[in-house]
């Protein structure tokens, strides 16, 4: 079944009334700097939406309201929601959020190797296991971020000091571990993270130690999902780079299924040109492309260096028209599956100003204007009846919709790789 945004629940709607009716004027205001561009919209409606054809009876009343969306609108999880060191009331409210909001997630730090083995030989499992357990029960997919990450920061003390046979034996049970254990949960890995960034086991054990990497972790889960996985992509700056890096690697044989683009590396604006062109080149590879971990504002703004500055009220206006168009240019590509936040709340988000909701859980205007973005212009809502010829054809976003026909409801996936989905009532 494909992944989306659940129907809000009524409580977490009624909230969020009251936070339209408070802010009306703002949202007013962030929407009308928001609205796409004829082209770009065109673009949503020919690569985000398909058709359902409805047969019955001529006369028949039918309602069509999507439960599901088939694109990523995701988040990353963080460790504390999971392993008891967020208090209770807080990680209530964090997982009733992020089930309000998002329908895919992202491993932020759980399933990262220092984290899960900072001494040789004792893997902590827990939290990558709870985390797994909640997505599962709750039918949200799951990245694995990451299962290597050989930038020299970012490797363990412990494995530096090995001998290269030792070394290379160490990364084989590492990744046949991930493999064996998590077979057919994950939804897809990040491989080796910030491969053009550095290397450090490449530099000890050479070019061709990428391909034994994804060997070993399909060799005990064939089904597993390859990415690469990297930054200052979609700015340009290091697009050629990562181009012909991936190029290398699938020259090599390494099985990539997947090309992953960080979103931290702008500053208080973006440039929605450079987002599309990178999109573009990166398109050329026939691969699907996510945008792995969004933060707005980024790494180049004021905010990142001085997370104690409050946003002005004029500069959270800004920030959700700019988290709007960014998402707009994401949705209009045809090439783009997903965009998943690098942290949606205050507590718990490495550039706290990018959150969309403050530390005691009162949406931002961002929130505001990001669900209204999903839930009232990308959300299939149609009401009308068939004609006499017995047929109607209804557009409607890729994913899973209920359609209620004279009474009776009938759950359908419309899938962007079919187009269209029939129903048929007698």
């Amino acid at each position: 079944m494909p992944p989306a945004p659940r129907t809000p629940s009524p409580a977490w709607t009624a909230r969020l009334r009251a936070a339209h009716v408070i802010l009306g004027s703002l949202l007013l205001a962030v929407a009308a700097h928001g609205a796409g561009d004829p082209a770009q919209e065109a673009a949503i409606r020919l690569h985000r939406q398909g058709t359902l054809i409805i047969v019955a009876p001529p006369g028949t009343s039918v309602v069509v309201e999507q439960t599901r969306h088939e694109f990523w609108f995701g988040a990353a999880l963080a460790n504390h929601a999971f392993d008891g060191r967020m208090s209770r009331s807080d990680t209530g409210h964090y997982r009733e959020v992020f089930l309000a909001n998002f329908n895919s997630a992202v491993t932020e730090n759980a399933l990262k190797w220092p984290n899960m083995e900072p001494k040789p030989g004792v893997v902590d499992y827990a939290t990558v296991d709870a985390i797994l357990k909640w997505t599962s029960r709750h039918e949200i997919p799951l990245r694995g971020h990451n299962i290597y990450w050989g930038v020299n920061d970012m490797v363990q003390p412990w494995l530096k000091d090995m001998d290269a046979p030792t070394l290379r034996e160490t990364l084989q049970k590492r990744g046949e571990d991930i493999g064996r254990r998590y077979r057919g949960r994950f939804a897809e890995y990040d491989l080796n993270n910030e491969m053009i960034h550095g290397d450090f086991y490449a530099d000890r054990l050479g070019a061709g130690i990428t391909r034994e990497m994804a060997d070993w972790v399909m060799s005990q889960d064939p089904s597993a999902k390859l990415f690469v996985n990297d930054y200052d992509i979609l700015t340009g700056r290091r697009l050629a780079d990562y181009v012909r890096h991936i190029r290398d690697l699938l020259a090599k044989g390494v099985p990539i299924q997947g090309i992953g683009v960080q979103g931290h590396l702008h500053g208080d604006t973006f440039n929605p040109s450079d987002l599309t062109a990178a999109l573009d080149e990166l398109a050329k590879f026939n691969l699907p492309v996510r945008v792995t971990e969004f933060n707005f504002p980024g790494q180049r703004s004021k905010f990142f260096k001085h997370r104690e500055i409050a946003m002005t009220g004029e500069e959270e206006q800004a920030k959700a028209r700019a988290i709007v168009e960014y998402y707009r240019t994401c949705f209009a590509h045809p090439s783009v599956t997903g965009i998943l936040m690098w942290g949606f709340w205050e507590g718990a988000n490495w550039i706290p100003q990018s959150s969309l909701f403050r530390r005691d859980w009162t949406p931002t205007p961002a929130a505001l204007a990001y669900h209204d973005l999903i839930y009232r212009e990308w959300w299939t809502h149609w009401t009308g009846s068939v004609g006499s010829e017995g047929r109607i054809e209804v557009p409607a976003f890729f994913g899973t919709h209920r359609v209620t026909i004279g009474g009776r409801t009938i759950p359908v996936v419309l899938r962007k790789v079919d187009g269209s989905a029939t129903v048929t009532v007698p």
